[in-house]
């Protein structure tokens, strides 16, 4: 079937075709007759020669060869250059002597054209994992946020405005380091993220201590709890806060078994800094805030955008309350 911009249908064609070859017409007296170019009424009269009417069909523009599959053993060279030595399709291509464009593709194939792919330590593909259901591991860590003097940082206002809005900010608050700098002190965020559903929790806090750490752990529980998510696991890094005996007693008394990542590890607890990463251009970076007490005001708002409206790339493109689908009515 001819296409929706075709000049000639098949019929067409085989008019213009019968009027060069059967009745002599020159192919470029058919072709203005036609409102064609003289090399289209050449090719059909030349393919009404040689294959009759049954010619004048339209044909499969693929192509008659294709190239052939990259050899096995190439592709293992390419991927172990990949993984050892993290090099580009370029310099894999320069080692190897063939192109670059089809390096790329083998490295597309085999899911390893982004270095975000591969271990950083180990060179090896990333092993990505997921629980099966809600509850069943959540991430805590806490972020460190300098805090915003008054009348904003540096970040939007300059280095020039930032440092004097930390010098109201100090002659407010009295505050300063010990050799008399001006004292903003800092936000720790206490974040939480449910493994499976990506659904998080988060509260800003001045200190980073056990006390503060499980107070955030029981709370976290109760909000979970509040949308039908039994909390099983908590996966921790090593810090002061998450290897006391407050915690480990913690843990005991709510019926959460702990794990702790390896030391130096932090991509063991890789869904918490990914969020936290989205937490800063979403949230704490995002725009211009006239002081600590605003930024921290907007962690609510900016909590309920992500678990319930903003698409989450691991989710297909889905909000994360949308897999806490054990939960009538909580996310309508």
């Amino acid at each position: 079937m001819a296409h929706a911009n075709a000049a000639l249908t098949p019929k067409h064609r085989l008019r213009l075709a019968r009027l060069i070859v059967d009745d002599g017409w020159p192919p470029s007296r058919a072709a203005e007759f036609f409102n064609v170019s003289w090399r289209t009424a050449a090719k059909w009269s030349q393919r009404y020669r040689d294959e009759g009417p049954a010619g004048m069909v339209d044909r499969t523009s693929a192509r008659h060869t294709q190239h052939a599959k990259t050899p096995q053993p190439v592709v293992r060279k390419i991927v172990h250059l990949r993984w050892k030595q993290r090099l580009g399709p370029v310099p894999i291509a320069a080692k190897l002597g063939m192109p670059a464009s089809t390096v790329h593709a083998v490295l597309t194939r085999c899911r390893l054209n982004r270095l975000s792919h591969i271990d950083r330590v180990t060179g090896e593909p990333a092993r990505r994992y997921e629980w099966e259901r809600p509850g069943e591991l959540i991430h805590v860590d806490v972020k460190k946020l300098g805090s915003i003097p008054d009348g904003g940082g540096w970040r939007f206002v300059g280095v020039e405005q930032g440092e004097r809005n930390r010098q109201a900010t100090r002659n407010r608050t009295r505050l300063t380091t010990a050799d008399r700098h001006p004292r903003i002190g800092t936000c720790f965020v206490h974040t939480v993220i449910d493994d499976y559903s990506r659904v998080a929790y988060a509260e800003c806090h001045d200190d980073e201590t056990a006390v503060t750490a499980v107070g955030v752990l029981y709370r976290a529980v109760a909000w979970f709890a509040e949308r039908g998510v039994t909390v099983e696991r908590v996966l921790s890094d090593n810090g002061s806060a998450y290897v006391s005996f407050l915690w480990r007693d913690t843990c005991a008394d709510l019926g959460i078994k702990h794990k702790r990542t390896r030391p130096r590890r932090p991509q063991t607890n890789g869904k918490i800094e990914r969020l936290h990463r989205t937490l800063n251009d979403g949230w704490a970076y995002k725009k211009l805030y006239s002081s600590e007490n605003a930024r921290r005001a907007a962690l609510a708002g900016w909590l309920h955008q992500y678990n319930h409206h903003r698409p989450h790339s691991a989710l297909g493109g889905l909000p994360p309350i949308t897999r806490l689908d054990n939960l009538a009515g909580h996310h309508n």
